[in-house]
């Protein structure tokens, strides 16, 4: 499920628009706004994207860590876990404290 950021509705992975409010998940969805604050952020030095253990082939194949501006958009094109997409960014440090 796609949780868009604008009205907090789910929707599926399919979806392009907000079923509610009509964002463009492409921009507005709590995995693209994520994925843009991580890009922006100088102590990030790559992205990781994990993955739940029962995940779907797509999924498998898209976990590991990625420079930061070649990371795959969430959900995984191609998921087809009957929950759908359940994948994660998470940010790899360049330093950890200031």
């Amino acid at each position: 499920m796609q949780i868009c950021s604008q009205c907090q509705s789910s929707n599926l992975d399919t979806a392009t628009h907000c079923k509610n409010c009509q964002a463009d998940l492409s921009q507005w969805s709590q995995h693209a706004i994520l994925l843009k604050e991580l890009q922006d952020n100088p102590r990030v030095s790559h992205i990781r994207i994990s993955v739940s253990g029962d995940c779907c082939p797509a999924c498998a194949e898209a976990e590991g860590a990625y420079a930061k501006l070649e990371v795959p958009y969430l959900p995984i094109e191609g998921c087809s876990h009957n929950l759908g997409c359940r994948c994660f960014y998470m940010p790899i440090l360049s330093e950890l404290f200031p």
